[in-house]
């Protein structure tokens, strides 16, 4: 007999706001968000997701939605979905969740995706004070490949995967949370959503304080943007509250190592199709904690056998050595911020703006590396492109680039201007 197609257990409505769901979405991490579904060990069921944005970005010709963007109302997450073995006995504290994508992509009729960057005031990006402004690119689908008006002379397979997907934390991990991460940001509890509690109940106000964004990675999974997690992948999430309360979302068509301008995947609607296994008492079996508590674990993964095959790469390297020529001990970071400039200033000279690079960069299915870490002073890092995306030929000859006539790729992505009062980095010796 063959096998039943999956059960839908998170339907989601495009036409609707994320609040307006019939199944209620979240936007925080909490032990008390209740579930709004169950699954048991070995079934196979689907999971309808919006967008990281909530709909609220339009394929349009302006990035004034990008400009304006409320950011604490992102990642409004489909779930949490409780798992249960087949017997029915959910997950336990200390098990570990398996989660096999079986399948996913965009929801039907909605084949399109975009990628930004933030106004440096507003969210910023990996290389913020050098591109401030606002910017959009928007993405249509053709099957597995991904173009963009707004960066012609491009075109890529996408590895489609969730940026976000985890488990709930247990009061004990969300204090550890908070304790470490409160002094670094504001809660923006006036935008929280957490599905069936009611806004203003006493209840409703205590979780409120106590929940976690979903901005970051952490312990239990979360927002890791790891491009791999594709189709094929299986993830080893550690399971903290019982019935592991699994929720996924911001879904993503495509993205490069390290989403650099963080609005920075070709964000869109989509859908998973899945299967779980609980590994009991997994946590101790498999993960050492590093950390000083037996919480203090994080999620393995296995890469699936489907994605982009390239055979040619042009790889841009960089060390931890600043613009300004200062040196930063073995800072990764730094490192590979240079890979990605020399990698925008590089095509730039081929007719592209710099912020179409920094946006294809983002999004395209670019590898970065850590490619040495103890030669000090300087770290290295590295940033490979894959040539084939390209419809011209973008390697180094013995003659002027680009060939003929120099080739300007217009339109241009689209901006918004910057109003704000912070200073610029500008490269001395850039070539422009």
């Amino acid at each position: 007999m063959a096998p039943l197609s999956p059960r839908v257990v998170v339907k989601v409505d495009l036409k609707k706001k994320p609040w307006q769901q019939d199944q209620p979405l979240h936007n925080r991490w909490h032990p008390e968000i209740p579930p709004v579904a169950e699954v048991k060990a070995g079934e196979f069921f689907r999971v309808e997701m919006i967008d990281a944005m909530g709909g609220v970005i339009k394929d349009n010709d302006s990035a004034s939605d990008i400009k304006n963007l409320v950011l604490t109302t992102t990642h409004h997450l489909s779930g949490p979905i409780r798992v249960v073995d087949e017997e029915g006995v959910a997950a336990k504290a200390g098990d570990l969740l398996a989660v096999e994508i079986c399948n996913l992509g965009p929801l039907p009729g909605d084949e399109w995706g975009f990628t930004g960057s933030f106004d440096r005031e507003n969210g910023g990006g990996f290389l913020t004070d050098h591109f401030p402004c606002a910017t959009k690119a928007i993405w249509y689908f053709e099957g597995i490949y991904a173009y963009s008006p707004q960066i012609p002379g491009v075109r890529f397979p996408g590895l489609t995967h969730p940026g976000v997907i985890g488990t709930a934390p247990s009061n004990e991990l969300l204090r550890i949370w908070n304790d470490r991460e409160r002094q670094l940001e504001e809660s923006g509890v006036e935008s929280l959503t957490l599905c069936e509690i009611e806004e203003g109940t006493p209840e409703w106000e205590r979780i409120a304080n106590e929940a976690a964004r979903t901005i970051p990675g952490r312990e239990n999974g979360g927002n890791c943007d790891i491009k791999n997690l594709s189709r094929g992948s299986k993830i080893y999430l550690p399971v903290f509250v019982e019935g592991a309360n699994l929720s996924t979302g911001d879904m993503h068509f495509s993205q490069g190592d390290g989403e650099i301008s963080f609005c920075g995947a070709i964000e869109m609607s989509g859908f998973l199709e899945l299967k779980c296994e609980i590994i009991r008492n997994g946590m101790q079996e498999y993960l050492t904690p590093m950390g000083p508590t037996p919480l203090h674990v994080n999620p393995i993964f296995e890469i699936g056998p489907v994605e982009p095959r390239f055979s040619e790469w042009l790889v841009f390297e960089g060390i931890s050595v600043d613009e300004s020529g200062k040196q930063h001990y073995l800072d990764a970071t730094v490192a590979y911020k240079r890979a990605v400039l020399n990698a925008i200033d590089y095509l730039f000279k081929f007719g592209y703006s710099k912020e179409q690079v920094y946006l294809l960069l983002s999004c395209c299915p670019c590898e970065g590396r850590l490619s040495g870490i103890v030669d000090s002073p300087n770290a290295v890092a590295t940033l490979a492109i894959p040539t084939a995306i390209f419809d011209q030929d973008i390697r180094p000859k013995n003659r002027k680039v680009p060939v003929g006539p120099r080739v300007v790729r217009k339109p241009d992505v689209l901006k918004s201007t910057y109003d704000g009062k912070l200073p610029i980095t500008k490269n001395p010796s850039s070539s422009s």
